[in-house]
C-alpha cells in the first residue's frame, strides 16, 4: 500500500485546535454535555446506561443502535447498517475494501481529504470540480465526462465540506441514475444531512439506489463527535459483509458507552437536529453582518446546508498569511484554502473555512474585527 500523505486538516489542527483561544473554523455543530444528553434519555436509554457493562460489543453494532439507525431511512432495516469507530474509519474501510488497483473512482472537490487521498493510494481518481462560479453547482455533465469503462465508484459529499453546498433535487436524482445506469456505486457523504434551512434534506442515496453507500455519523449534525460513532447503510448486503470482515483489522467493535449515548441521541434526533439548526439560524446573520462590515476583504454567502462555509478573503495579504497571522497575534484559527487543495483539479486559493455551528461565536468576530482594524 502506497504511504498516505500527511492529514492536512489534522496536522493543523494538531498545532493549533486546542491552543487557539477561539475556534471559529469548527466543523461540528455545539456539543451537548453527558448530563444533558443524559436528560433526553427515555426508560430504555437511561436503564441501559445505568446496567451497562463494560465488555465488548457486537462488530455491526448494538442492535438496537442499528434499529435506531434504519429508523432515520425509508428502506433500510438494521441489518443493512455498519457502525464504525467515526466517519473516518468507515470511508478508510470502505475505499480500501471496495476499490481494486485496476479501478477507477471519481471524487468531487473541494473535499475532506481522506475522500481523495484514500482511494489515490488503490486506484486511479479522476476530480470533478464543483462550480464555485454558480455557487458550488454540481456539475452531473463533468462527472458523466470522467466516467470510464472501469469506473467503480463515484464519491460525493453533500452538504458539503468546505463550501456548504447542496445539490439541486433534479441534479441529485440524476446522478444517483447515472451510477444506477452504468452500474456504478455511490459513495455518499451525508454527514451533515439534517442542518438545512431553507430546503428539505436530499433524499439520502441508499433510499433511491440498492448498490449505493450513505455514510453518517454522530459528530457532525449532531454535534458528538466524542462518541466517535459512525455508520454505513447500504442495502447490499454482501458489501457490508465485506467491510465487516475489513473491520475486524482495525477497530473490531465500537465502544459499549458511546453505543448507549447514541442511541439515546438517535431517539431524540428531531429534538437534538432542532437545537443544533437554531444555534446555526441564529449565527447566520452574525456572520452574514460581520462580513458586511469589509467589503473590501471579504466576500461571504451563507451554505445551503450543514454548519461550514467557505468565504472569500480579498486582502492583498493573500488568504494563507492572513489565517497565519490572525491565529498567531489574535488566537483566532480559521482553515485556509491550502487545507483543501487538491492533485486532482484546481481549487480556489482565496478561500477559508468557517463553522457556524457553535454557539456564541460574538467574541471571537469582536477579536478579528479589532485585529483588522488594527492591521
Amino acid at each position: 500500500m502506497p504511504t498516505l500523505p500527511d492529514f492536512r486538516l489534522e496536522t493543523y489542527f494538531a498545532q493549533w485546535e486546542f491552543s487557539a483561544r477561539y475556534h471559529l473554523t469548527a466543523s461540528d455543530a455545539q456539543t451537548l454535555s453527558l448530563a444533558e444528553l443524559l436528560a433526553l434519555a427515555d426508560d430504555d436509554g437511561r436503564q441501559r446506561w445505568e446496567s451497562l457493562a463494560l465488555g465488548y460489543t457486537e462488530t455491526r453494532g448494538l442492535p438496537a443502535l442499528r434499529e435506531e439507525i434504519a429508523a432515520t431511512y425509508e428502506h433500510a432495516g438494521a441489518d443493512d447498517v455498519l457502525c464504525f469507530a467515526g466517519a473516518e474509519e468507515a470511508l478508510y474501510l470502505a475505499m480500501r475494501t471496495l476499490l481494486e488497483p485496476a479501478d477507477h473512482m471519481v471524487v468531487l472537490t473541494p473535499n475532506y481529504q481522506a475522500a481523495e487521498t484514500v482511494p489515490l493510494s488503490v486506484c486511479e481518481v479522476t476530480g470533478v470540480a464543483l462550480r464555485p462560479e454558480e455557487g458550488w453547482a454540481l456539475d452531473v455533465d463533468a462527472i458523466e465526462a470522467a466516467l470510464r469503462p472501469n469506473t467503480r465508484m463515484v464519491s460525493v459529499n453533500f452538504p458539503n465540506n468546505p463550501t456548504g453546498a447542496v445539490p439541486s433535487l433534479d441534479s441529485w436524482y440524476r446522478l444517483v441514475r447515472l451510477c444506477d445506469e452504468r452500474g456504478i456505486t455511490l459513495f455518499s457523504d451525508e454527514v451533515y444531512r439534517g442542518l438545512e434551512l431553507s430546503a428539505p434534506s436530499l433524499p439520502q442515496a441508499t433510499d433511491l439506489s440498492g448498490t449505493a453507500l450513505s455514510l453518517n455519523v454522530m459528530s457532525k449534525a449532531y454535534g458528538l463527535p466524542g462518541l466517535r460513532i459512525g455508520w454505513i447503510a447500504c442495502r447490499d448486503r454482501a458489501v457490508l459483509d465485506k467491510l465487516e470482515r475489513a473491520k475486524h483489522y482495525t477497530t473490531i467493535c465500537n465502544s459499549a458507552p458511546s453505543e448507549v449515548l447514541a442511541l439515546i441521541a438517535l431517539r431524540a434526533r428531531e429534538q437534538v437536529l432542532a437545537r443544533n439548526r437554531g444555534i446555526v439560524a441564529e449565527n447566520l446573520p452574525v456572520f452574514t453582518e460581520f462580513f458586511a462590515r469589509y467589503p473590501e476583504l471579504f466576500e461571504f454567502t451563507a451554505p445551503d446546508g450543514g454548519c461550514v462555509c467557505f468565504p472569500r478573503y480579498l486582502g492583498a495579504d493573500g488568504v494563507e498569511a492572513m489565517c497565519t497571522d490572525l491565529v498567531e497575534q489574535a488566537g483566532v484559527l480559521l482553515l485556509p484554502s491550502s487545507i483543501y487543495s487538491s492533485a486532482l483539479t484546481e481549487t480556489p486559493t482565496d478561500r477559508f473555512r468557517v463553522g457556524i455551528g457553535r454557539s456564541d461565536p460574538g467574541e471571537a468576530l469582536t477579536v478579528w474585527g479589532e485585529w483588522l482594524e488594527k492591521r
